[in-house]
């Protein structure tokens, strides 16, 4: 997959998420399976933060700075530290939206860079500024799966029926 293809889907990934959480009632915003399970909400939180502090900040700085030390984030300790459970889900979406919007704008302006410059993360050792860019259409692709799996949980026990015609989960 070409750099252009990458950039392509997150747009296209941008519309998903945008129209995938359009209009969702209240329980379903905030509804788990399991307690440790993360609900809609404190997943559009999520990737907001990390539009913002992971995957564009980290495609930049090692596209700029690819010597340097990188900056450790905590996304699992942001839900609890930046009380995700509190937030404005509709507002957060929008948010979404306009940091993806900001993201593809700037990743259109990168292609004369060096996308081999690696830094070294502490935890999974050498990466380059395209493994990055890669791993952060991956974790588009993670997310939809978990909202898609929270909304059939969701419709399975709210409706009470067997949904094995719509096929195998």
């Amino acid at each position: 997959m070409k750099l252009e293809s990458v950039i392509a889907e997150l747009e296209r990934n941008r519309k998903v998420f945008k129209e995938t959480l359009a209009d969702m009632p209240q329980l379903l915003i905030n509804w788990k399976a399991n307690p440790k399970d993360w609900s809609l909400l404190e997943i559009i939180c999520h990737l907001v933060d990390e539009e913002k502090e992971d995957f564009r900040t980290r495609v930049d700085y090692t596209l700029q700075h690819p010597d340097a030390p990188l900056k450790s984030i905590d996304p699992v300790g942001w839900v609890q530290k930046r009380d995700y459970n509190t937030q404005d889900f509709e507002k957060k979406v929008e948010q979404f939206d306009k940091e993806r919007q900001i993201s593809i704008a700037w990743l259109q302006t990168t292609e004369d860079l060096n996308w081999q410059n690696t830094l070294y993360h502490p935890e999974l050792g050498t990466m380059s500024a395209r493994s990055f860019l890669y791993n952060w259409l991956a974790h588009d692709y993670h997310h939809i799966r978990q909202i898609n799996r929270i909304k059939y949980n969701f419709l399975k026990q709210d409706s009470g029926d067997s949904l094995e015609y719509a096929g195998n989960w």
